[in-house]
This record gives C-alpha cells, sequence and structure tokens, in this order.
C-alpha cells in the first residue's frame, strides 16, 4: 500500500483527487492510503438531510457523494481516505467497514482508551464516564434475524470519537474515516452529527489523551495498513 501522510490539504481538492484516482485506476494500480486534516468544512452525504445542518455559519457545506448525513471535519482530526481494490484484497465491502472500525480501536487502545461499536450506528464511540473502561455495552451490536429490523441506536453516556462515511465504485474504495485527536468541537454542535440530535461528540484530548495529530496519524496509519491487509 502506497501510504501518504498528507498534512493539511483542501477538502474539495482531496475529494475530486480521490474521485480522480479511482476512475483512473486499473488493475495494475497499486492500492493507496491518504492520512491528512482539513480546515473547517461540513460534508453532506448521499442521504443528507438539509434539516441536520443546523447553523452552518462561516462554515461551507460540501455535497458529497459518500454513504451517510452531515459530518465536520476540521484541524487537529486524522483522517483517512484508503484507496483500495476490495477485489484484489479478498473482502467485502461489510468486512472492509468493520476493518475500518478495527483500526480505530486498536488506535484508541493504543492510548488506553476503549473504542465500542454501537448496533446500527456505524463509527466509533467511547464511554464519556469512563473511557477506558472495558465493560461491554447493552447497545453492542448483537447477531440478528436478516428478518429482523436493525436496531435503534442508543447513544445513552457514549461520545462518537470517529465517524465513518465511504464509497465503492467498481469495487474500489475512497472516502473513508475520520478520528479526532484535538479539535474544536463547537462545530459539531451546529449539526445533527451523522443525523442523530444531540449525539456527544468527543475527541483524545477531551478524554484526557494528551498526544499530537502526527503521532496519532502514525498510530492510525500503521493499523490501518495492518488492518486492511489481503
Amino acid at each position: 500500500m502506497d501510504a501518504r501522510l498528507l498534512g493539511r490539504v483542501d477538502y474539495a481538492a482531496c475529494n475530486t483527487a480521490m474521485q480522480t484516482f479511482t476512475a483512473s485506476r486499473d488493475a495494475s494500480t497499486a492500492d493507496a492510503l491518504w492520512l491528512c486534516e482539513h480546515s473547517p468544512t461540513f460534508t453532506q452525504g448521499l442521504a443528507g438531510k438539509a434539516e441536520h445542518v443546523l447553523v452552518p455559519g462561516n462554515i461551507p457545506v460540501v455535497s458529497t457523494n459518500r454513504g451517510g448525513q452531515v459530518t465536520y471535519h476540521g484541524p487537529g482530526q486524522v483522517v483517512a481516505y484508503p484507496l483500495l481494490d476490495l477485489q484484489r484484497r479478498g473482502y467485502f465491502v461489510k468486512e472492509y467497514v468493520y476493518r475500518l472500525e478495527e483500526a480505530v480501536i486498536r488506535t484508541l487502545a493504543h492510548y488506553g482508551i476503549t473504542g465500542h461499536r454501537v448496533g446500527g450506528a456505524p463509527g466509533i464511540y467511547v464511554r464519556l464516564d469512563d473511557p477506558r473502561s472495558h465493560a461491554m455495552l447493552a447497545q453492542r451490536p448483537q447477531h440478528r434475524d436478516a428478518s429482523n429490523p436493525a436496531p435503534q441506536p442508543d447513544f445513552t453516556g457514549l461520545g462518537k470519537i470517529a465517524a465513518l462515511g465511504i464509497k465503492v465504485s467498481r469495487h474500489c474504495t475512497y472516502h473513508g474515516v475520520a478520528l479526532n485527536v484535538a479539535m474544536d468541537l463547537e462545530p459539531y454542535r451546529r449539526i445533527n452529527p451523522c443525523g442523530y440530535t444531540e449525539m456527544a461528540t468527543v475527541d483524545l484530548s477531551t478524554i484526557g489523551v494528551q498526544t499530537t495529530w502526527n503521532e496519532v496519524a502514525q498510530v492510525f496509519g500503521n493499523q490501518l495498513i495492518t488492518r486492511l491487509a489481503p
């Protein structure tokens, strides 16, 4: 995998570059991983509803073709864009999402933080009262019969620390996952993050982890390379 630490890049330019890369790649194109951060930007996914953008103010709102609803990108957030050929790697989209989330969980564990999945809500969450607790959540994903509806997500006592939104075209991925490190979290109060009202959003600094963007980018990048292996 061609892993690149890009630093601060313009969101719109990066979005265009991802689409160009994916549209032009062929069977011989090496997979890539771009790690970056963006200036303040709200992004709307394909399922995005205008009512979830409450008070954008001077922060631009950019429509994208990733899945999901509105989210926020800003300084102090590590954004990872894996550009992979899933057919060549040998797994499907559901497994890909699981591996992305696992890379976040392992990165958080590096700092002594326990990340959790929540049934019906992609992304990774932490306990607000005890981010280092290993106690399992009652609302963790459960195996269920395919005929049963997906569970209603329950965010009681939780804060979202990583958001996920992907796109797959011709079995090739772009967009990706964002991990909050040390941000100004105020813009999250201007939206319903991922379409949920009153869902708390946190970063590593909020829950007591003092580190740097570069260090987290290195740890997270290494975890992604490991977890996304064929």
